[in-house]
């Protein structure tokens, strides 16, 4: 799925992230095509994401 030598973006704080500890990437919970990628500090505050894809709002 990821690829370690590319640099992906936060979709919450738009933080470039690139081998980031705690940061994670994960296809949509509803669609299962867009591609979700989460910062460290975004998850710990639950900020909340957009499917660019189909417009699912997360996390909650």
């Amino acid at each position: 799925m990821a690829d370690a030598q590319e640099i992906y973006t936060c979709v919450s704080c738009k933080k470039q992230i690139s081998n980031d500890n705690g940061s994670v990437i994960f296809k949509c919970p509803k669609c299962g095509k867009g591609l979700i990628v989460r910062c460290k500090d975004c998850r710990q505050i639950a900020a909340k994401y957009t499917c660019p894809e189909c417009g699912f709002v997360g996390p909650n």
